[in-house]
């Protein structure tokens, strides 16, 4: 190579280590910018074995650099890698679209969850869109509990602080907290100044005579009822003098309009069932959701909705009660439904609980229940679930988070702090096999983190023999490496120690793998999405507090669970004779 290609690769080289340092706020390294220097100058291709060489002191001198230091010498050399860099961060920051008509400390939103259980994982997505939104435009966070249907969706009385607990796993804190449960003299009020304006009128028509006249556009006998009457009968239905079925009092619309949907739809009904809430049980006459919605959205200055797409037809009947009041309707964004893989269980709060309820599923936080009580269980940051959530964006079209975007998003957050284990495997699938060590060391020493030198090792004794997992068996004759030991030889029924020359894994192909001693481990259960699955770790791991976080090596993440947990249903779960329980957060 002659010197002016020399000094072509050391300037290409610096841009390159100062920019990829800078995307991905790290030190840079020689095997990161060898593809894209490679790429963007054909002309080095022919030198690939000469350049690892030159650029390595580049990249060090990089790597020793602070932040500042490395904008201001990329500024020096390519000020529009700077630029771009700026524009990715900005749009990096704003994966959601803008809101529309939205201004800076005025943005008001609102998620409003039916507390019958606490979230699933699709749930997740409206207070992780809210709650970004909310901070970027500096706005307000409203969580409105809405539980105005004692009867079909019967409020959980534990589901309210449980909802909480999973806004504040997200990373968020609403701004208000209401429970509509508590405001039906506020439904009632604008009930009756509705009923002055001739906006609404009680019906008792059974139901299936009003649906034939609703669908031919037909009013209701009742439409031109006499005021007075209908304010005697209303108070009547707040009274409770009426069962259920027998009275209602309905918006009055346009009874030719278009949509039979929104033909003289029903503001009140009476319910029969109480409220679980011991201050809501004395109530008998509840509002439909439409109403009390509409009504709690004005009240509480909410300045964008976001809601599915299949409910569009709720803003299309809450604007006629706003149009009797004067009111200005809300921004409505639309979107369509969010589908999550990787688990058998239906992501349905209802279906949860049955299975929760019948012993299918130990309870919400179970690995294999498809809920943020579960995820959270398994060690997976709040964080992680919000950046999948906000990268689905405002798509009207059904969307499918994939768990494998969340788990990239949790590994990112984790893998720095995450210290290395073993843990072996011993399963009808993954049996666990032992083998006594000749010839070497009595101890192993593999580095608690590969990228952290300064952590030290843990020390492992092979007093006793070694377990593997039967597929990293070699066949008799054949050598592995295990990790932080040495080379072996599997000679009969024994490993024969060969030495710890780390190129017979560089340059033979010496597979590596794990291991743990075989008289001195932790008799292990693993919970994961599929299932309970038992082994045994390094001895090590007893001295992790529980709610750590850690990498069993060549087997994923896992989070440290009690050491001596409540006995569980004999056929799943822990039994509570376990030297250790840790959840499989992911690969």
């Amino acid at each position: 190579m002659d010197e002016e290609l020399r000094e072509r690769v050391e300037a290409a080289a610096e841009e390159a280590a100062l920019y990829n340092a800078l995307k991905h706020g790290s030190d840079p390294d020689v095997g990161a910018i060898m593809g894209p220097l490679m790429g963007e100058n054909p002309e080095f291709r022919p030198h690939g074995d000469e350049i690892p060489g030159i650029i390595g002191p580049i990249v060090s001198k990089v790597g020793s650099m602070d932040e500042a230091e490395r904008r201001e010498r990329l500024q020096e050399l390519a000020p529009e890698k700077v630029e771009e860099l700026e524009a990715e961060a900005e749009e990096d920051e704003h994966v959601l679209p803008d809101l529309p008509n939205a201004e800076e400390g005025e943005v008001v939103m609102r998620a409003a969850p039916n507390p019958n259980g606490p979230w699933h994982i699709g749930h997740a997505r409206m207070p992780s869109v809210i709650g970004t939104y909310a901070e970027r435009y500096d706005g307000e966070f409203i969580c409105r509990f809405d539980d105005t249907d004692p009867e079909t969706k019967r409020p959980d009385l534990e589901a309210y602080d449980m909802i909480l607990d999973d806004i504040e796993y997200l990373g968020f804190e609403p701004d208000v907290v209401l429970k509509a449960s508590d405001r039906l003299e506020t439904y009632y009020e604008h009930a009756r100044e509705l009923i002055e304006m001739g906006g609404a009128y009680t019906c008792s028509c059974p139901a299936e005579d009003f649906r034939e006249l609703k669908a031919n556009a037909e009013p209701c006998p009742h439409r031109d009822k006499d005021p007075d009457v209908v304010r005697e009968e209303f108070e009547a239905m707040i009274a409770g003098e009426y069962d259920a079925g027998e009275m209602v009092l309905r918006v009055a619309t346009d009874i030719e309009h278009k949509n039979p949907a929104l033909r003289d739809w029903v503001a009140f009904r009476m319910v029969d069932a109480a409220h679980p809430r011991e201050e809501a049980a004395h109530y008998d006459c509840w509002p439909m959701l439409d109403f009390q919605s509409g009504v709690d959205d004005h009240l509480t200055g909410v300045t964008h909705i976001i809601r599915g797409i299949d409910l569009q037809d709720s803003a299309k009947r809450q604007r006629f009660v706003y149009d009797y009041f004067d009111w200005e309707y809300p921004e409505v964004l639309h979107w369509g439904h969010v589908q999550v893989d990787a688990y058998d269980v239906k992501m349905s709060t209802s279906t949860i609980k049955a299975k929760i309820e019948n012993g299918e599923l130990t309870g919400w936080d179970d690995p294999r229940a498809p809920t943020l009580k579960s995820i959270q269980r398994r060690g997976i940051r709040g964080q992680a679930v919000v950046d999948a959530m906000t990268e689905l964006g405002l798509s009207t079209s059904d969307v499918d988070l994939a768990m494998s975007s969340v788990y990239s998003n949790n590994r990112q957050l984790v893998d720095d702090e995450a210290n290395r284990y073993f843990l072996v495997r011993d399963t009808e699938e993954t049996p666990a096999v032992e083998r006594q060590i000749t010839g070497g060391p009595d101890v192993g020493h593999p580095p608690l983190h590969p990228d952290h030198e300064d952590r030290g090792t843990r020390d492992i004794s092979v007093d006793g023999g070694v377990l593997v997992e039967e597929q990293d068996l070699p066949d008799h004759g054949d050598r592995v490496w295990l990790k932080g030991y040495g080379c072996v030889r599997h000679t009969r029924d024994a490993f024969e120690y060969v030495g710890d020359d780390i190129d017979l894994v560089r340059e033979e192909d010496v597979p590596v793998v794990h291991w743990v001693p075989a008289a001195d481990n932790l008799d292990t259960m693993m919970r994961t999405i599929e299932g309970d699955v038992t082994g045994y770790a390094e001895p090590t791991v007893a001295d992790l507090d529980v709610d750590e976080i850690v990498q069993f090596e060549r087997v994923g993440f896992v989070r440290v669970d009690e050491f001596e947990p409540a006995p569980a249903p004999v056929d799943y779960g822990p039994t509570g004779e376990e030297d250790l329980v840790v959840y499989y957060t992911h690969p």
